[in-house]
């Protein structure tokens, strides 16, 4: 028997196991429909680990791609990696909306919790944008956002493989829309995204405001402006992290949950937290 229970003031559900049974046991089709309708699915008393989360996640998905920054788990799986490094406060993002490869869903495993603090937290985009000023969002239709990044090899050959070449690397990003890229002497990447702050959600085909601008504003690596390369000022920032602030909902975690977060529709991020045994595993994964 499971019982289906709201997760927050958001569409979020809590699937909860109330017997023995194993998540690979739950139907595909009747799952994949709940998490179109909710976006985000937390299954609790299932006893996951991180094998079982990839075994999981493939009834699901077409393939697997593998985060630049996270160090990886399992030499065997390499896709399984833990979440991001350090125990700092993570911004609301979404999974790498700052580039065109945006991954359908992510995966998170919690195998031990922080003792205080390390919550995942995460926003309903659609939500977000509909508590945004008018102003903010006639901007936000108006004006699109532009990443700047610089990928050394290792970065690109981490993504695409380690046999990978510069020949890939043309191949992957040539004719992608409103992406330009340079390839540097020392075989880095430096590459330009323009794309709308504002996104269709893939299932209901909402407007959200489901992007990476608050965490590529404060990341020193990255640079985010307008798209005509004008600054976006920092009191527009704050008028965003306002909202951001009232729309916050929180993933408390216990041992062997494993969530399931739509990365069109929600953003993501966690609590800053001091216990170095806190270990969160991350996947992510385009649906078939």
């Amino acid at each position: 028997m499971m019982e289906i229970a709201p997760l927050s003031t958001s569409s979020a559900k809590l699937i909860h196991n109330k017997t023995s049974q194993s998540i690979l046991q739950l139907p595909v089709e009747e799952t994949l429909d709940d998490f179109k309708v909710s976006g985000v699915l937390l299954f609790r008393d299932f006893g996951i680990d991180y094998e079982q989360m990839k075994t999981f996640a493939e009834k699901f998905s077409s393939r697997f791609v593998l985060d630049k920054d996270r160090p990886i788990v399992d030499p065997r799986n390499k896709f399984i990696t833990l979440v991001d490094p350090g125990m700092h406060y993570v911004s609301p993002h979404c999974e790498n909306a700052n580039s065109p490869f945006r991954p359908d869903v992510i995966w998170f495993c919690c195998a031990v919790p922080a003792e205080r603090s390390g919550e995942t937290l995460f926003w309903d985009g659609v939500r977000v944008w509909k508590e945004l000023s008018q102003e903010l969002q006639e901007l936000f239709i108006a004006k699109k956002i532009r990443f700047l990044q610089k990928f050394p090899a290792a970065d690109w050959k981490r993504f695409l493989g380690s046999g990978a070449t510069l020949t890939d690397v043309k191949r992957m990003l040539n004719n992608i829309p409103g992406l330009n890229y340079k390839i540097n002497e020392d075989q880095s990447v430096s590459i330009e995204y323009i794309c709308s702050a504002v996104v269709k959600t893939k299932y209901g085909h909402q407007d959200a405001f489901a992007n990476s601008l608050i965490a590529e504003y404060k990341n020193p690596r990255g640079i985010v402006t307008f798209e005509d390369a004008s600054p976006i000022p920092s009191t527009l920032i704050d008028q965003i992290n306002q909202v951001m602030n009232n729309c916050i909902e929180v993933i408390s975690w216990k041992p062997g949950d494993l969530v399931m977060i739509d990365n069109s529709r929600f953003l993501h991020g966690r609590r800053s937290f001091s216990d170095r045994k806190r270990r969160i595993y991350s996947l992510l994964s385009y649906l078939k």
